[in-house]
């Protein structure tokens, strides 16, 4: 059974960086598109970015330069390099991947981790 496990996430100042982590564990299907979705409370998840197996990236508007998506096919991994944090980028932050397979796809979501930015 296919699981996502995330690493990264955690309290930053203003200003400061991050990097998020999310392995995929237990795939026997090909993994097409990772990406990052981040969530407040009351808010609808967003997507922060994706990248596709060809190395294609997409971000959302608010990233505007700051963040970096990349992944490491052969770990099965995706990365989220985040520098000049704002508080407003406080979110829980949830790796999503979908893979393909048997004629269909299948999409995944990690548990989520949380980012803080706060001073």
């Amino acid at each position: 059974q296919v699981h996502l496990v995330e690493s990264g996430g955690g309290l930053v100042q203003p200003g400061g960086s991050l990097r998020l982590s999310c392995a995929v564990v237990g795939s026997g299907l090909t993994i097409r598109t990772m990406g990052w979705y981040r969530q407040v409370p009351g808010k609808e998840r967003e997507l922060v970015a994706d990248i596709t197996a060809a190395g294609s990236t997409n971000y959302g508007e608010f990233v505007k330069g700051r963040f970096t998506i990349s992944r490491d096919n052969a770990k099965n991994t995706v990365y989220l390099q985040m520098n000049s944090l704002k508080p407003e980028d406080t979110a829980a932050y949830y790796c999503n991947v979908v893979r393909a397979g048997w004629g269909r796809t299948f999409d995944t979501w990690g548990q989520g981790t949380q980012v803080i930015v706060s001073s």
